[in-house]
């Protein structure tokens, strides 16, 4: 009975050694931090900066901003308040959610084809009713 699950055990250990398997550590608090911080970090850089790049942000201590990204750093961006015209610093790990409020390359692509073609059906129901 020992040599049998002597056995197992040992197939068991050499299947899972094989394949890969590898146990699952949890994050520490800085890790995930630094990932949250690095994603928002590429977010701010994908929206850019200037007027058109709008966000909504909210802060660790629950503060929320709107306004437009003036300037964005290795450590901090810059967002100018709308409302007030004051500039606010602040730093990537501080942020908990970043909402862009502008459009993507793609849907502002699809609104200009539903616009020619809208505009194009048009077009031809005028020329078919002035015809009749």
């Amino acid at each position: 009975m020992f040599k049998k699950s002597l056995s197992l055990a040992l197939v068991g250990a050499l299947i899972f050694t094989l394949v890969g398997v590898t146990p699952v550590l949890a994050k520490s608090k800085a890790e995930k931090e630094a990932e949250r911080a690095a994603k928002v970090k590429a977010g701010i850089a994908k929206l850019g900066v200037g007027k058109d790049a709008r966000i909504a942000v909210k802060l660790r201590d629950k503060t929320k901003l709107s306004g437009y990204i003036n300037r964005a750093e290795a450590d901090f961006f810059v967002m100018m308040d709308d409302k007030t015209g004051t500039s606010t610093e602040i730093p990537y790990p501080e942020v908990t959610q970043v909402k862009g409020h502008n459009l993507s390359t793609g849907a502002k692509i699809a609104i200009g084809v539903a616009i020619g073609v809208g505009a194009a059906a048009l077009i031809i129901l005028l020329i078919l009713y002035s015809r009749n």
